[in-house]
């Protein structure tokens, strides 16, 4: 179910110049869907090959994530890995039933900047086959393993545009000891010359001479909920932005093992406020409006000039 590549009149240049059509006070939830064991804070530990030896708890958990989105009228982007989709199929059905979107976090949870292009061409390619087989619908988005396209990974997105994705959303704009492009546009773009390839990063905000990231995942589940909105209010009220927010389906399953044999930092950031994490999701859910990736940002086929 690939789209197809039409080629546009003019040429279009790459970068954040040209407007990107995004709906007013609507913002964007979306859910990267992995089990616990398959998270890069607990890779030091656990490798891909005794993956299969662990006990599934994505399907549960995200039936959890579904139920709450139902209560509070949401919408949302699942970026599934192809691993998770192939021993998952009616959960993938179930949730674009719901009325979601799914998209491709990628087969295995690989940092982009740990393939080859060719490598990275493969395991995008076999996703997204996968993903449009279980679903029956197109996978137009893609978000990489812990937003790894970066300035080392300049080729990722043509790849992903070769593919037939119409959008990515795997730049964190901001410095992070595991990942970050803070040098990328802080709002949606097109990274590629010549098409209408877009990159929606998640969201951050210019503050007190600093970058912050309100997109969620660990900054939202360690920090005080007051904190978060307050970083929301500052994107919303001060630029008009429409928030990218990500959260994990395992951040909602406090009763999932313990995994020993990690740092102490690893712990902190994977094992903290796991039993108060839903109620705040379900605070925010009922403090703003939030859709699907290609409600709030209305795409099209991709238009790439000659």
């Amino acid at each position: 179910m690939a789209q197809d590549h039409s080629i546009g009149d003019q040429r279009r240049a790459a970068g954040p110049d040209r407007p990107i059509p995004r709906k007013n006070g609507v913002h964007v939830m979306s859910v990267d869907v992995e089990d616990y064991f398959q998270v890069w804070a607990l890779s030091s530990v656990i490798n891909r090959q005794d993956w299969d030896s662990y006990s599934l708890r994505v399907e549960d958990t995200t039936r959890r994530v579904l139920d709450l989105f139902a209560r509070t009228g949401t919408t949302a982007t699942f970026f599934t890995l192809g691993w998770v989709a192939e021993r998952c199929p009616s959960l993938m059905r179930d949730i674009v039933e719901a009325g979601h979107e799914v998209g491709s976090h990628g087969y295995e949870h690989m940092k982009v900047f740990d393939q080859t292009p060719d490598e990275f061409r493969a395991d995008v390619t076999r996703t997204k086959k996968i993903l449009e087989d279980v679903t029956g619908k197109p996978a137009n988005g893609y978000r990489a393993a812990g937003f790894s396209i970066d300035s080392r990974t300049p080729w990722a997105f043509e790849i992903l545009a070769e593919a037939g994705h119409l959008y990515s959303s795997s730049v964190h704009p901001i410095v992070h000891d595991h990942y970050g492009m803070p040098e990328a546009p802080r709002h949606a773009w097109h990274p590629i010359e010549g098409s209408d390839f877009v990159e929606i990063p998640v969201s951050t905000v210019d503050a007190w001479g600093k970058r912050f990231s309100c997109a969620g995942g660990g900054w939202f589940r360690l920090l005080p909920y007051a904190w978060s909105k307050h970083l929301l209010q500052r994107l919303i009220e001060g630029e008009g932005g429409s928030a990218v927010f990500y959260f994990h389906p395992w951040e909602v399953d406090p009763g999932q093992p313990r995994v020993d044999g990690i740092s102490a930092k690893s712990r902190l950031r994977h094992y903290t406020n796991l039993d108060r994490m839903e109620a705040r999701l379900e605070k925010l859910l009922t403090n703003y409006t939030w859709r699907r990736m290609d409600d709030v940002f209305p795409l099209q086929p991709l238009q790439v000039a000659a």
